[in-house]
């Protein structure tokens, strides 16, 4: 499962966080740092559209 998707659950309200950890496979310590990661919105998707090399 992606790990956005998981995330933005876990933003709504649907899991908590130890269910959206373990969904994950992080401990809680690791889970902080992606809930609060600034490149994720409330949606799943990326912040930033990043343009690759290729693109």
């Amino acid at each position: 499962m992606d790990k956005r998707k998981v995330i933005a659950a876990y933003r709504r309200g649907f899991i908590s966080i130890q269910e959206c950890a373990q969904i994950i496979g992080v401990d809680s310590g690791q889970m902080t740092r992606l809930v609060n990661d600034p490149l994720l919105m409330k949606d799943g998707m990326p912040l930033l559209d990043k343009k690759t090399v290729n693109s």
